[in-house]
């Protein structure tokens, strides 16, 4: 027989009524239900008998029966989701390479979707289930990898930390560090792409290309971290933007394509010489501010295709160890949106000021 399960009242949640804490942590547990326990005395407070109307504080011990081995669906229209096997909650969670009581970050592999679509059944949100660990939600996306794509992949743990982190991914604060094996070697060896994108007529919003006209503002930074002749180069990437495909189609813009990109690099985006047919982009390293306070950074190893074209191409890894160049705030959308916030407002104040001095100088009759 499963025990019965207790979880602990966090900050966020002091003061509230126990429906309304079902209701944002367990959704997916009708007022119905809750109240059923609360009658037959197994909604427990403190060890107490409870009622949903009670108010909680921080601290308290909410005690529950265990959950019924059936598919559970979080939102209304939400599909039901199905109960994880056991092999299938041990993967997800030996992908966490990072966790906090507001954050779990995870090394998503190449080839695993970030979400569902047409043909795509396994996916991170179709796991997260697995990543509970104890919380009474499962974890929640804050943003997104192309399947493709490896490496970091932040997870909130809270609506509170979901909200704190997806204002600094949208404010352009978080900074995003990839790694990339490209086709040639780039000359300049470091400098900023600004090339702005939109989505291909004719490709179903699924691709990208560069739209000086009428695209949208895409900026990146590159620097080469070590190169094999003329024949490919590491590259270190910073998007200052969030475009989709943004690196992929900047990488071929310059003349560099990705290794493994075929769908922005065609056929010149493979190597010879045993080189994985595998895209080769891999977000490395998040650098975002922490809820709690402080900062989180963490790095994501290599996955082992790109381990493997690195040594064969005699790349040295100690070179992927240099400072990040420094980002000025003022140099982000949000700084700059605030500098022309307060450039707009300094000169209202100045107007205002002249209207001022010309009523004061009409009624003095001069």
């Amino acid at each position: 027989m499963s025990a019965d399960r207790n979880f602990i009242v966090e900050p966020d949640d002091a003061d509230i009524r126990l429906d309304r804490w079902f209701k944002r942590h367990m959704a997916d547990v009708s007022f119905n239900v809750v109240s059923r326990w609360a009658r037959t005395g197994v909604l427990k407070l403190d060890g107490k008998k409870a009622d949903p109307g009670d108010r909680i504080a921080a601290g308290q011990t909410i005690t529950m029966p265990p959950p019924e081995a059936v598919p559970v669906s979080t939102a209304p229209g939400e599909a039901p989701r199905r109960p994880l096997s056991q092999a299938e909650i041990e993967y997800a969670q030996s992908l966490v390479i990072h966790r906090d009581k507001a954050a779990i970050v995870i090394n998503k592999p190449p080839g695993l979707a970030t979400q569902g679509g047409t043909g795509t059944t396994t996916h991170v949100d179709g796991l997260l289930d697995a990543l509970s660990f104890g919380f009474p939600n499962r974890p929640k996306l804050v943003h997104r990898l192309d399947k493709d794509t490896s490496g970091v992949l932040l997870l909130a743990r809270t609506a509170r930390a979901a909200a704190f982190f997806s204002k600094a991914f949208s404010g352009r604060t978080a900074r995003k560090v990839y790694w990339a094996l490209n086709i040639g070697l780039p000359e300049p060896d470091a400098g900023e792409i600004d090339a702005a994108l939109s989505k291909q007529p004719g490709s179903g919003g699924e691709k990208m290309h560069v739209d000086p006209d009428a695209g949208q503002n895409a900026k990146t930074r590159y620097r080469v971290l070590d190169h094999a002749a003329n024949q490919a180069a590491w590259i270190e990437f910073q998007p200052l933007t969030g475009r989709t495909h943004q690196i992929r189609v900047h990488a071929t813009a310059i003349g560099h394509p990705i290794v493994g990109d075929a769908k922005y690099g065609g056929k010149d985006a493979f190597l010879t010489g045993g080189i994985s047919r595998k895209m080769h982009l891999h977000a490395r390293r998040l650098i975002v501010e922490h809820p709690d306070g402080g900062t989180l950074d963490i790095a994501a190893d290599l996955p082992p295709h790109m381990v493997d074209s690195f040594a064969m191409l005699g790349f040295d890894m100690e070179l992927g160890d240099v400072p990040l160049d420094e980002v000025r705030y003022v140099d982000t959308p949000e700084g700059k949106a605030k500098a022309d916030a307060a450039a707009a407002k300094s000169r209202r104040k100045a107007r205002k000021g002249e209207r001022q001095r010309g009523g004061e100088r009409r009624s003095r009759g001069t």
